[in-house]
């Protein structure tokens, strides 16, 4: 059973590893897509932050 995990996620990190690079192709797309992650995080975070904070 260990085996057939072991297979699986190698195939899903590699799909997931095709599809990150495929998504950009220079340094700047990278860093553009970092970006763009970065600024979902804040907004997120900033969005289901409590209004006020607790003591």
């Amino acid at each position: 059973m260990g085996a057939k995990f072991r297979v699986a996620f190698g195939i899903v990190a590699m799909l997931g590893l095709a599809t990150g690079l495929s998504a950009c192709h220079t340094t700047a797309g990278v860093g553009q897509d970092l970006s763009q992650g970065g600024h979902a995080l804040t907004n997120s975070a900033n969005a289901n932050a409590p209004s006020s904070p607790s003591p």
